[in-house]
């Protein structure tokens, strides 16, 4: 028997990975599921000359995005009839998120929009993503409703549940389960996985945090959770802790590599330090931040001070070059610095940092033996690309209106701009329906 045939995928441009420069006329041998070697295409060819040969001419690629923050069930939101705008973070959740959202939604209003939203980052590139959903009403089994969508569109999904004891302690517990059995029916591999998940301190009680850590370590996941997104949780946490929220994570045992602390918008110098110190990990999700009123989080000083940061989109616009263009300006405007956050640090944070952020390993970068997570990309530009301006260019100058093709783990998913096996008027007709569902409840 001869070795494994494989195929080689040949573009104009190579990145494989956003700390090296790219490669004119580079591309990958694919085999399996992984990526099996990277070289000049010419030599690939005379290597391996039965694999098959996908010509992308004019085409860059690059590895696919890791989205390392999202609430799928988010969309079913926009658009939303409101008869006033909340006044601030807390009004946004207590008056509109939560009664409004989150506890009307139920497993078709899961399925309908994880379909849509699986098609909307593999259309914009993304091919890794960990989702948050908070749906006390579709306990329990809403995740596995969930994983069977996200199985069948083919991305590497982490799948958790957002628990919490806003709703009583009795749903808390329902909220840990299902995180639990998430992680134990990924157990036989797949690209699906769980991990612990709460929301924040202010809606979970010190126990409850423990007890989810714990749960964590027992399994030998992560523990998620929000983190100061707005100015409300660090200051209800130092008046009824006495202490900030980092620090309290701190006081708790929780702060440390195995905890995942999204947003981290309004952290005090302390609380900077310990996120440094404990190695926690931290997403970013510009765009959202903004518009919820929430801030600008220091992700610059956090990534200079050795923090693992990846991007996420939160569900507000789920194209990642989108929420890339948005890392890569605001920091710029907030610090009066146009050389901070540059584009190449950016594309990091969506691809291998987001990985290293959710705990992935051989995810994020085109190198022998990892994942064969990518995407082709129109590469015609205005004006000339070469190796210094080409990943400047992508993050200012691209969209998920350029994404050509996306493979995960080896399997295309997206082919010349299509999902494969997608009826998107079906989808769409779906979404509406589920959408109208939870709008008439209101």
């Amino acid at each position: 028997m001869g070795a494994e045939p494989g195929l080689l995928i040949q573009p104009d441009w190579l990145v494989a990975d956003a700390k090296n420069a790219p490669r004119s006329n580079w591309g990958v041998r694919v085999v399996g599921n992984v990526v099996d070697a990277i070289g000049p295409n010419s030599d690939l060819v005379a290597d391996h000359p039965r694999d098959k040969v996908v010509a992308a001419p004019g085409q860059i690629l690059m590895p696919g995005f890791v989205n390392s923050h999202v609430h799928m069930y988010g969309v079913l939101a926009h658009g939303i009839p409101t008869e006033t705008a909340p006044s601030g973070f807390w009004s946004f959740l207590e008056d509109f998120w939560w009664p409004q959202v989150e506890d009307r939604l139920d497993h078709d209003m899961v399925r309908a929009t994880t379909d849509w939203v699986c098609s909307e980052m593999l259309l914009s590139g993304t091919t890794t993503f960990l989702d948050i959903l908070e749906a006390p009403a579709a306990l329990p089994d809403v995740l596995l409703a969930e994983k069977a969508v996200v199985d069948e569109r083919g991305l590497r999904g982490i799948l958790s549940f957002e628990a919490t004891e806003r709703s009583g302690a009795d749903v808390g517990q329902l909220g840990l389960m299902e995180n639990l059995r998430m992680i134990e029916a990924c157990g036989n591999g797949g690209l699906t996985s769980g991990i612990m998940c709460i929301h924040t301190t202010f809606t979970c009680s010190d126990g409850f945090i423990r007890q989810a850590f714990d749960m964590a370590v027992e399994n030998d996941v992560l523990l998620h959770a929000h983190c100061n997104e707005g100015v409300h949780e660090g200051e209800w946490c130092e008046q009824n802790n006495g202490r900030r929220t980092v620090e309290h994570y701190d006081y708790l045992g929780v702060a440390g590599p195995r905890f995942l602390a999204s947003q981290c918008v309004h952290l005090s110098p302390t609380e900077f330090d310990l996120i440094a110190d404990r190695d926690v990990r931290c997403a970013h999700m510009p765009l959202a931040n903004c518009e919820v009123g929430g801030g600008i989080a220091p992700v610059p000083e956090l990534l200079e001070a050795g923090v693992t940061v990846g991007l996420g989109s939160d569900g507000y616009i789920n194209d990642l070059y989108e929420v890339m263009r948005g890392a890569f300006l605001l920091h710029k405007a907030r610090l009066l610095d146009p050389g901070t956050m540059p584009a190449a640090l950016v594309l990091d944070m969506a691809t291998a940092g987001g990985a290293e952020a959710l705990g992935l390993e051989r995810v994020g970068c085109l190198k022998p033996g990892w994942s064969a997570d990518m995407q082709l990309l129109d590469g015609t530009f205005p004006t000339p690309v070469n190796e210094g301006n080409l990943i400047e260019q992508v993050v200012l100058g691209r969209s998920g209106h350029h994404v050509d093709s996306v493979m995960v783990a080896g399997t295309w998913r997206v082919l010349d701009g299509k999902i494969l096996d997608w009826d998107p008027e079906r989808q769409l007709a779906r979404l509406h329906e589920q959408a109208e569902r939870l709008w008439s409840t209101r």
